[in-house]
């Protein structure tokens, strides 16, 4: 192999700039949600809020297997030149997602009656919360096929279809929630539901685009792999292990939302302003992450060690001067922000009050987003579940035992530990079985 086909900068900001900027606009959509809640005459919408986009974070973030296994296994068949493999990730993406979406859908009474249970709101937040959730669950099929459909462009290398779904999204669903809130004088209700037609209408975008490129690309479709369960085998064996590895991060997120929620509706209401710092870090960051993931797993396609170092080295440089950024942002102008994001005088004190951990945020948690783009596209699921049942069982349960005196700065500490550990984890497992793998493969040639 020649240095000509190693990535360059400019294959990595090809992928990274459009993520960054379709992530960023998620939070920015959590923020206005805050705001239009954190704005109407009692604190419990904020609260309902918060607690109602927690369970689909939950929910929708434990199938983003869908996104983040599709990468990977579309860019290894795209480092191959496999247009039939293209055909298949996409075809068995969908149908899951399909099948998942409707699971949902038919079991959101118990489903929603346990998420109360779980989170233990008072009275008035749990009944606007179940009013959300039972508005918001229409949006599953619309949802999923989106993680799908995004997974799917990562890894053909083009990020620029899905920044366009995740416009199409978030800008419908900002522009929503200001109509039914503002406009027509809707609450939670109207939050939800400017949520659920913003799903499909990046649907149908993406899937424009997607028949589209498959025009382009000439190829058959092997049906046998699409129906029979059997041919699913690879395609559950990566996204398995990532829906476990899913599920243990978002018990973490959870445990954190309902520590403060039996803190009182105060925390509550605070933590959740809080998160949003953490969701633009984390989406930010992780713009990086899936220009990792498109040219690791092209790197592993083609059985490149070379083109794989130098995919992570480029990633993780510019993943630490971004972290730099987010902690100097959060630092300067982080008041500021939860002051336009609630006028509600108890909840500014309080955020402020904790917004140091957010300010440390970014520097602890950019390892583990990066090296997470790195193992989807190496399609090492398996390091990845062990890793993260780990850093939960090991280190985020433990400490927050023994740091529950501390209150809810002993919450946060406990979390920022969770991060630490992953990062550190994954490190280690790069360099002791992606990097040895490959060198294998180039002997092999």
């Amino acid at each position: 192999m020649t240095d000509s086909r190693l990535p360059r900068s400019r294959d990595m900001w090809h992928i990274a700039v459009p993520m960054i900027l379709s992530n960023v606009s998620v939070p920015l959509l959590g923020m206005v949600d805050t705001g239009v809640t954190g704005h109407l005459d009692s604190p419990v919408y904020l609260g309902a809020v918060a607690i109602g986009a927690m369970i689909f974070s939950f929910l929708y973030t434990g199938v983003n297997f869908l996104r983040m296994g599709t990468t990977g296994i579309t860019a290894q068949s795209f480092g191959a030149d496999d247009n039939d493999g293209l055909r298949v990730s996409l075809g068995q993406a969908l149908i899951v997602a399909l099948l998942v979406a409707f699971t949902l859908i038919a079991l959101q009474q118990p489903l929603g009656q346990l998420a109360m249970h779980l989170l233990g709101p008072d009275p008035e937040t749990r009944v606007f919360a179940l009013e959300y959730f039972s508005i918001r669950i229409w949006s599953a099929p619309g949802t999923l096929a989106n993680y799908a459909l995004i997974g799917w462009f990562i890894g053909l290398q083009n990020a620029r279809i899905p920044l366009l779904i995740f416009l199409t999204i978030n800008l419908t669903n900002i522009a929503l929630d200001l109509l039914f809130v503002i406009v027509f004088g809707m609450k939670v209700d109207g939050v939800a539901l400017a949520s659920v037609f913003a799903e499909y209408s990046g649907l149908l975008v993406g899937g424009a685009f997607a028949l589209s490129e498959l025009r382009r690309r000439v190829g058959h479709w092997p049906i046998p792999k699409l129906v029979n369960l059997s041919a699913y085998k690879g395609f559950f064996s990566v996204n398995a292990n990532l829906f476990i590895r899913t599920m243990a991060l978002m018990f973490t997120l959870g445990f954190v939302t309902a520590q403060g929620a039996r803190f009182g509706g105060l925390i509550l209401a605070a933590n959740a302003v809080l998160m949003n710092f953490q969701n633009l870090t984390s989406f930010g960051l992780d713009g990086l992450a899936h220009a990792a993931e498109a040219l690791v797993g092209k790197a592993v396609g083609e059985k490149s060690r070379g083109a794989l170092q130098e995919s992570v080295r480029l990633t993780l440089k510019w993943s630490l001067i971004f972290s730099l950024g987010f902690t100097a942002a959060y630092l300067v102008v982080g008041p500021t922000v939860i002051r336009i994001l609630t006028d509600l005088p108890e909840v500014r004190d309080t955020a402020i009050r904790y917004l140091p951990w957010m300010i440390a945020s970014p520097l602890v948690s950019v390892w583990c987003f990066l090296y997470d783009g790195v193992y989807v596209g190496a399609t090492r699921a398996k390091e990845m579940r062990n890793i993260m049942i780990v850093s939960t069982v090991v280190v985020f349960l433990p400490a927050w035992y023994v740091l529950q005196p501390l209150g809810n700065d002993g919450l946060w500490l406990a979390f920022l530990l969770f991060m630490a550990s992953r990062g550190i984890g994954m490190h280690i497992g790069y360099r002791r079985t992606i990097l040895p793998l490959l060198a294998r493969s180039n002997e092999q040639r």
